[in-house]
C-alpha cells in the first residue's frame, strides 16, 4: 500500500466522519399520539379527553371538584409559579411550560410542566419518601454496642 492514496474503504469512512461532524443534528419535535403542543392547547377538554389515556379520561368525566376548578383558572390566567396539595390532577396541555409547587407532605417542591407529562398525575413528579440511610452494623442497636471497638 502506497501512503498517498487511499482505500475506498477509507474514503467512505472518512466522508461519514465528516458528514458527522457537519450536520448538527436536529431536535426532535415531540408529538403526543400525533399531534403538536400547539394542536393540543388549542383543542377544548372534550377534544382532549379523546386523546388522553383511560385513568386521564375517567377522572376528568367524573366532574372536577371545586379546588380542582380553582386551579385549572389559576393556570390559565398566570405566569407566576401555583402551588397546590393536589397530587392527583391530571397535567393538561395547557399546563406545558408553567411552574407548579406541589406538596409533598413537609415541603412545596417546585416542577416544570414538560409536554412528556401529559396525562399523568401532578403526584407522579414529586417523590413522597426519602431514601434510607442505615448506619453501620449493630451501631445504637443496644447497649453493648456503644462499647464497639471502631475500626
Amino acid at each position: 500500500m502506497t501512503r498517498g492514496k487511499t482505500t475506498p474503504k477509507a474514503a467512505r469512512r472518512k466522508s461519514r466522519k465528516l458528514k458527522g461532524r457537519i450536520l448538527a443534528k436536529k431536535k426532535k419535535e415531540f408529538l403526543y399520539r400525533g399531534k403538536t403542543i400547539e394542536e393540543m392547547q388549542n383543542l377544548s377538554l372534550e377534544e382532549v379527553m379523546e386523546i388522553l389515556p383511560a385513568r386521564a379520561r375517567r377522572s376528568l368525566r367524573r366532574g372536577m371538584v371545586m379546588k380542582n376548578k380553582k386551579f385549572f383558572k389559576h393556570v390559565t390566567d398566570g405566569d407566576q409559579v401555583i402551588r397546590t396539595h393536589s397530587r392527583e390532577l391530571v397535567i393538561l396541555p395547557s399546563m406545558v411550560n408553567r411552574k407548579l409547587s406541589i406538596y409533598d407532605g413537609k415541603a412545596f417542591q417546585e416542577v416544570m410542566v414538560t409536554s412528556e407529562m401529559i396525562g399523568h398525575l401532578t403526584g407522579e413528579f414529586v417523590q413522597t419518601r426519602k431514601v434510607v440511610k442505615h448506619t453501620g452494623v449493630g451501631v445504637g442497636a443496644t447497649r453493648s454496642s456503644k462499647y464497639m471497638p471502631l475500626k
